[in-house]
């Protein structure tokens, strides 16, 4: 059923709105200096990647690039985990969350 779908639409549309997200999500993190949007745009970032590593494994039929999507999501899960909390220790620290005030931070 997935093949007949990738059939209809085509995997070249697959692969361009993969390459739209994972540069909306460069330029999220390239553009905004709020840490909260960089950690979403690297996630979208991955989202895009994630989907280009699925429809590669359905138009291939494998499916071991769909294993590795499950991996990296799992991998994805606990680096926000991780990021939210070291944000939720810098801004009980400093008080703040803003990029610029923590270039202070370089020792």
């Amino acid at each position: 059923m997935l093949n007949n779908i990738l059939e209809q639409v085509g995997i070249d549309n697959y692969i361009y709105l993969c390459i739209l997200l994972f540069c909306v999500g460069a330029i999220g993190i390239l553009y905004r200096r709020s840490t909260i949007v960089m950690l979403m745009s690297v996630e979208l970032m991955l989202a895009a990647a994630n989907m280009l590593l699925a429809v590669f494994s359905v138009y291939h039929q494998d499916t071991s690039g769909q294993m590795f999507v499950i991996f990296s999501l799992a991998v994805a899960a606990a680096e926000v985990a991780v990021g939210l909390a070291i944000l939720v220790a810098i801004y009980r620290n400093i008080g703040t969350i803003d990029i610029d005030e923590l270039k202070n931070l370089k020792g």
